[in-house]
């Protein structure tokens, strides 16, 4: 993988560019480089068919100076250990930035997951905590769903630890399902974080919403309900959608719940009636007031900055936006939300959901959505306040605020 598209190359050099600007002595600069733990492992899995197949799994523990590791596990065919590194050193910046007292973590499988039933899905999870299970805990790291997991999936990990350990420990897995702990507004915490950070830079930049045309690159779980969202909340009007196998786009707008429903049914946005086709890289050029990437890595690059025309990029998924392109972007005048400030909505509710669990008292969901609401919101004030004062990015103040924390952290413990 060329450095310049490898997602940990990316974010370490996003983390050398804050470093400068904290003035970080050499050791500390040095050790929020790095993971501070690495696990890579086997697992072994029945398949239905009889044989038993080998899966390479990993965990990461990027940094716990400020609390125990929080990250998502990805399965997908795709999965790298440099992937998993730079989502766990987010997942680190993430925590901070909106003053969560947890650090950051991130695990993965190479699989394909499409292609697996349930029964092997199940396998697959169970195999995968038996691996890990040493490491895990409420005091030294909580796992939730990321790409390709669900709550299903997070209730079989719950399950296969509690049984190992031999007591319940329902705050060692978020993202699990409401009945065995889950916490209400979770499958929609991502996007509705972010819509909560849109809105305050369209108040803070002067950007105008109500019915303008947003796009969105990824029509998955977090796609859906930012489109959704976007239009009650914000006012928006989505005039595109992609996702893996195709996207569309229509300049008089698309109905939202209609298409949620068809891609549900036919599993892709693209053959919805009533609108044309368009290629992800075509959505991405569109004139647009807020352009909301949820899919996968580096979508937007140097080939192609010079060509985005919105006026709000809202980076709802983990690292689309490369930093020779967020150079480019900000000489544009384009408001670039940073995907760890913006979907940080989603571990903000998993964090509620720890604290529910350890209380064994569970919170109505609108005590839930004014929770995150404020956390998103302060979080979003912290990053803008420093971006106006040093006459930077919001990603780069979102670097300032979030690494200043977990470095002063790592030097109150006496680590460096």
């Amino acid at each position: 993988m060329k450095d310049e598209l490898n997602p940990f190359s990316i974010a370490q050099k996003q983390l050398d560019d804050a470093a400068e600007k904290l003035g970080l002595d050499k050791p500390t600069h040095e050790f929020l480089r790095w993971p501070m733990q690495e696990l890579k492992f086997t697992i072994p899995v029945k398949m239905d068919y009889g044989a038993t197949k080998i899966f390479h799994g990993f965990r990461i523990q990027y940094n716990t100076a400020r609390g125990p590791a929080k990250g998502g596990i990805r399965w997908h065919p795709d999965e790298t250990i440099d992937t998993v590194r730079a989502l766990a050193a987010w997942m680190t910046w993430k925590t901070s930035v909106v003053d969560i007292p947890l650090g950051g973590g991130k695990g993965g499988v190479i699989c394909n997951p499409k292609v697996l039933s349930e029964t092997e899905k199940e396998r697959l999870a169970r195999g995968y905590i038996r691996a890990i299970a040493r490491t895990l805990g409420v005091t030294k790291d909580v796992p939730a769903p990321d790409v390709y997991t669900t709550p299903q999936i997070m209730g079989w990990m719950m399950d296969e630890y509690e049984t190992i350990v031999g007591e319940k420990h329902p705050g060692v897995i978020t993202g699990k399902p409401i009945p065995i702990g889950g916490s209400q507004g979770r499958g929609d915490a991502t996007a509705r974080g972010g819509i909560y950070v849109i809105r305050e830079a369209a108040t803070a930049y002067g950007v105008e919403l109500k019915d303008k045309p947003m796009a969105i690159q990824g029509f998955g779980n977090a796609g859906q309900y930012a489109a959704r969202l976007g239009e009650n909340a914000l006012d928006l009007k989505l005039i595109a959608a992609s996702d893996s196998k195709g996207g569309l786009y229509n300049p008089k707008g698309i109905n939202v719940e209609e298409l949620i429903d068809y891609k549900i049914k036919n599993g892709r946005v693209s053959g919805f009636p009533g609108a044309d086709e368009i290629s992800n890289e075509e959505l991405l050029e569109l004139e647009v007031a807020v352009l909301i990437p949820s899919a996968l890595e580096n979508v937007i690059t140097k080939e192609n900055a010079q060509r985005i025309n919105c006026k709000i990029l809202c980076e709802l998924a983990n690292g689309p936006t490369t930093p020779e392109a967020d150079d480019i972007l900000y000489d544009k005048g384009i408001v670039i939300l940073p995907d760890f400030l913006v979907n940080a909505g989603g571990v903000t509710v998993s964090y509620l959901e720890q604290v529910q669990n350890t209380y064994n008292l569970y919170w109505e969901i609108e005590e839930i959505h004014w929770r995150l609401k404020e956390k998103m919101t302060r979080a979003f004030k912290s990053v803008y306040e420093r971006s106006q004062c040093q006459k930077i990015n919001m990603r780069q103040a979102a670097y300032l605020v979030s690494v200043a924390r977990v470095a002063e952290a790592c030097k109150l413990r006496g680590w460096v």
